[in-house]
């Protein structure tokens, strides 16, 4: 008797395991093929009858019956393989309704993640727009000290996010195992925020306006880049077309008519080269917020880091580094270091609106409100990039930028005659549109475009 493993199939019936062939003496002429009746139990078997009178069987590891070399049959346990993560012993054993109860709660989680995902993708967009538009409004006021905002920024998020940590912390949201996570993965993220504000900064000094929204482009294709080689991410064809079209429309967007391409050749390859670095530098503080929710995820065994312990621990050692810098920055929005001081003074003085300086009408609500704006849009972006991916929340942001254009188009108070709308908006924004259509429109189960091979995403 000769034996050997192979997948066989039989009708609508598959048997994933390893069979046993076995010849019989040649005395059957014909060919048949019979399956046993019990097949959706989980037993059968497949019988050949070949033309020169051998006889093959194909039986599971477990068969249900089994023929010896003397005719006679030897019984054997029920056969045993799985459907899905089940057993047919479960099947049969009456779990089958506990079984789809969970296949249908697993469906809803789904569907009810794909909703969160779309409502913090549309409150990403609209803190986007309006954080964007808040900012102009702000430095209105504030248009001679607009470093003393960065920094109000810069070190108030601090006091806000601690605060609010505080709060939760205290709520039972924050554990003490949330705050014992190691401090290692958020001194490089304040690292690398506070080289994004400095090359980006020094970069924006000598770029036009115009000029600095098309180069932000970059900011998702090092996203990308940087989570296929740290998150072991594979993005389909079809994405990565997508990911293209949103880019290309935002550029068509915002530089037609604002004769950006000049603007780019005017100031050098050096400063525009300088301005992709700092984008760099974002998209790689986000792909490691991310690790940082991933990993996190395991220590705490399946539960997910509050975002407000990231965000707080984050914006510290941005401050730190911000700090170290500021001998730096303040040379880049040309302001001696020892003038600092009394140009940080003047600064409070506009923004508070108290004193003889003029033209800080607005102040202090524009710049509270932006100030407001701007934690809500880190808030929900951060979120979003929680609930999804660093590409996912980089894409949402981007869709901000065409919705922003079209606003300052707006008569928005404070800022005088509404600017015409760019002539290639209109194809700028449908290209945009479509390849964000391109982008979410792909499977997602169909390749393994968002498995990371070294950490898993547990929420």
């Amino acid at each position: 008797m000769t034996s050997w493993s192979h997948r066989f199939s039989a009708g609508t019936a598959s048997f994933g395991g390893p069979f046993r062939l076995r010849q019989r003496p040649r005395s059957l002429p014909e060919v048949s093929i019979y399956r046993n009746d019990d097949l959706r139990s989980g037993c059968g078997c497949v019988i050949l009858r070949a033309p020169k009178h051998r006889r093959l069987e194909a039986v599971a590891p477990s068969g249900a019956w089994d023929l010896s070399d003397s005719g006679e049959e030897d019984r054997v346990k029920p056969c045993s393989y799985a459907v899905g993560d089940q057993r047919v012993e479960d099947l049969a054993e009456g779990k089958s309704g506990e079984i789809l109860e969970n296949i249908r709660a697993e469906k809803l989680r789904r569907s009810d993640r794909k909703v969160e995902i779309v409502v913090a993708a549309a409150s990403t967009v609209i803190f986007g727009v309006a954080n964007r538009v808040l900012y102009k409004l702000a430095l209105v006021p504030l248009k001679h000290y607009p470093f003393f905002l960065a920094q109000l920024a810069t070190f108030g998020y601090v006091i806000v996010y601690f605060s609010i940590l505080y709060l939760r912390y205290h709520a039972g949201i924050v554990t003490d195992e949330m705050l014992s996570t190691p401090k290692a993965p958020y001194i490089v993220a304040g690292l690398l925020e506070a080289l994004g504000a400095a090359t980006g900064m020094a970069a924006a000094a000598i770029l036009s306006g115009a000029s600095i929204p098309v180069l932000s482009q970059t900011f998702l294709v090092w996203q990308i880049l940087l989570s296929t080689i740290f998150l072991g991410r594979r993005y389909k064809t079809s994405q990565l077309f997508g990911c293209f079209f949103v880019t290309i429309g935002v550029i068509i967007t915002v530089a037609s008519g604002s004769n950006a391409g000049n603007s780019l050749k005017e100031a050098g390859i050096f400063w525009s080269l300088l301005m992709i670095i700092s984008f760099l530098f974002q998209a790689a503080d986000t792909v490691l917020k991310e690790i940082i929710f991933l990993d996190a995820s395991r220590q705490l065994k399946g539960r997910t880091i509050d975002l407000f312990v990231v965000n707080s621990f984050g914006s510290a050692f941005q401050a730190v580094f911000i700090l170290a810098l500021l001998p730096f920055l303040s040379k880049l929005w040309g302001i001696p270091f020892t003038q600092l001081p009394s140009y940080l003074r003047d600064g409070a003085a506009c923004f508070l609106n108290y004193g003889s300086l003029s033209g800080c009408d607005g102040a202090p609500l524009l710049p509270l409100l932006f100030i407001l704006v701007n934690i809500g849009f880190n808030i929900s972006l951060l979120h979003l990039l929680k609930i999804s991916s660093a590409v996912v929340s980089s894409l949402a942001s981007t869709f901000s930028v065409p919705i922003s254009v079209y606003m300052f188009t707006l008569p928005l108070p404070y800022i005088g005659v509404a600017s015409a709308l760019p002539s290639g908006f209109v194809a700028g924004a449908v290209i945009l549109v479509l390849g964000l259509l391109i982008y979410a429109w792909t499977p997602s189960g169909s390749s393994d475009t968002n498995n990371a091979t070294p950490h898993v995403p547990t929420t």
